[in-house]
């Protein structure tokens, strides 16, 4: 579990699949079991309290978003608001789930994205934005490019020789700089593996 302050009534919390899996949960679980998921919220809350100092006390809003091959993604704001006749130890989440259907995979060298896309262009694949930010390449691909396809064995080839990434297709548009608009595995193939 990764843990962020993000302002002073505001952190963020990053789970891989792998984290909810230790903590005896699953992707399913989060949309179906209920009671194990507010203890996980429970759990993560004044875990993360006690790492970041963060005073837990009345409402928590919390978002959460499930990434296809990275994992969930918490934020946490405390309202402001106080909350009236209420016993100071008393905290209220109002959560709310949303799921992301787009895989983002970052790369430390574009080599790497030529080796992914030629593995993709070889399952008949040829989608894709490719986006340069913060010395790292983002690979994006959105739900309708993957349609089709075998979703776990995309994710597979890509983990190979990248990493899922918990940034935001959102943070990448607007800090990023875009290299390939569409169509990125057809292009890359084009350009650096057909010469």
């Amino acid at each position: 579990m990764r843990l962020e302050r993000l302002s002073t009534n505001q952190f963020k919390i990053f789970l891989t699949f792998d984290d909810l899996i230790e903590r005896g949960l699953t992707k399913e679980d989060l949309w179906h079991d209920l009671p194990r998921v507010h203890q996980l919220f429970h759990d993560m809350m004044y875990e993360a309290s006690d790492e970041l100092g963060f005073e837990l006390e009345g409402m928590l809003l919390v978002q959460v978003y499930l990434l296809q091959a990275q994992g969930m993604l918490v934020i946490v704001t405390q309202n402001d608001q106080q909350l009236e006749d209420i016993d100071e130890d008393y905290v209220e989440m109002k959560v709310t789930l949303d799921e992301s259907r787009e895989l983002i995979f970052s790369f430390f060298d574009f080599e790497n994205i030529i080796d992914v896309c030629t593995h993709l262009h070889n399952l008949g694949m040829d989608g894709g934005t490719i986006y340069h930010m913060d010395d790292r390449y983002y690979m994006l691909f959105d739900d309708n490019e993957v349609d089709g396809q075998n979703r776990e064995h995309i994710i597979a080839i890509m983990s190979e020789f990248s990493s899922p990434s918990i940034i935001t297709s959102y943070r990448l548009s607007e800090y990023g700089k875009v290299i390939i608009h569409s169509d990125a595995v057809t292009q890359v193939v084009e350009y650096f593996v057909n010469k």
